[in-house]
């Protein structure tokens, strides 16, 4: 059977992409190892797979591959790669093609250059982001039924990265090229504001939120249970940590997700979060949220605060330097005053 062709936003035919499984790791710079340590590990409990003077390598207890968090030490806060795991070594070739055709930078990466994973390819995207691609990983310790070690909030894996771009649009059709499927968004009858999309069979491995960008948002990490979330909470309460709380604990219309997001040393941004659903039947319909309804963010109404749309991580590109930010080129989807409150654009 042939292989489709793909096609871009400017039509033009692409190569078959990469076969992408799911959102697998990203890498984090983190200006005090020592500060990121604590808090990603002794905190929330994070298991340490392999580390070295200038990184840590993280994982969930369900995840059976090297690692889902890189954090490296640097000078600045900020993103460094987000990495996508595909079928096969093929399509490794597959993503030099695809990302080359779309005139974007590519750099082919000899095995152990990311500790824990075989040969790897990473790409400046269309969208301003450093992705990676790995087909084969060491495989760790099984730690599922280690409930004697599990800590914080017990996370399992990462889930999914949220990204802010100043063109949801544009994003759509570049990661619907990808394969990606769609499952749920908010918008009205000008635009979409934010989407979320999958390879894997829940709601999402990256979702858009319309701003400033490129940026990470965050980083979505998923525990078995809605307790884990509010464990991790008692514990900072604890310990006088509260004001690494940032949202939550609540209710997502999007994703139906039971969630907090906190905010660590560097003020990266990550979601523990449990209780989204299953996406695989090939007819999925798509939830459409408009804009309207105050419950997309949150199914309980309440309001988001202004950090969570104005702020977010900067990126760096194949260089390790700092990537340019471009404002909005379309409608927010709120704006935000000051005491929190959202007002949709149409009011």
């Amino acid at each position: 059977m042939a292989v489709p062709q793909h096609r871009n936003p400017g039509d033009a035919l692409l190569p078959p992409p990469p076969d992408i499984v799911r959102s697998a790791y990203a890498e984090l710079i983190v200006t005090n190892l020592a500060e990121a340590r604590h808090f990603w590990v002794d905190l929330l409990g994070f298991v340490v797979t392999d580390e070295d003077s200038e990184s840590l390598y993280l994982r969930g207890y369900d995840e059976l591959t090297h690692h889902n968090l890189v954090l490296r030490a640097g000078p600045v806060g900020a993103l460094g790669v987000l990495a996508f795991r595909v079928r096969s070594a093929a399509d490794l070739a597959r993503a030099e093609a695809f990302y080359g055709a779309l005139g974007c930078r590519t750099e082919r990466r000899p095995a152990g250059a990311t500790r824990g994973v075989g040969e790897t390819v990473r790409a400046e995207d269309p969208l301003g982001f450093t992705v990676e691609f790995f087909a084969s990983s060491a495989h760790p310790e099984r730690l599922q039924q280690r409930y004697d070690l599990r800590r914080g909030a017990e996370v399992a894996r990462l889930d999914h990265f949220n990204i802010c771009v100043p063109d949801v649009p544009a994003a759509y059709e570049y990661y619907s090229s990808l394969g990606f499927g769609l499952s749920e968004t908010i918008e009205d009858e000008q635009t979409v504001y934010a989407a979320w999309m999958y390879r894997k069979q829940t709601v999402h491995d990256v979702a858009f939120t319309g701003g400033a960008g490129p940026r990470l948002h965050h980083l979505g990490f998923f525990a078995h249970e809605p307790h884990n979330v509010l464990r991790m909470c008692d514990i900072l309460g604890s310990l006088s940590l509260e004001s690494c709380i940032e949202r939550g604990p609540g209710r997502h219309g999007v994703s139906n997700a039971f969630y907090v997001y906190l905010r660590d040393p560097d003020g990266h941004r990550l979601e523990i979060y449990t209780s989204d659903y299953y996406t695989g039947d090939p007819d999925h319909p798509v939830l459409r949220w408009s804009v309207l309804d105050p419950r997309r963010r949150d199914f309980w109404g309440h309001a988001v605060i202004p950090s969570w749309y104005s702020e977010a991580s900067p990126v760096l590109d194949l260089d390790g330097k700092p990537r340019p930010v471009s404002e909005i080129e379309q409608t927010a989807e709120a704006t935000v005053g000051a005491d929190g409150f959202t007002v949709p654009p149409s009011e």
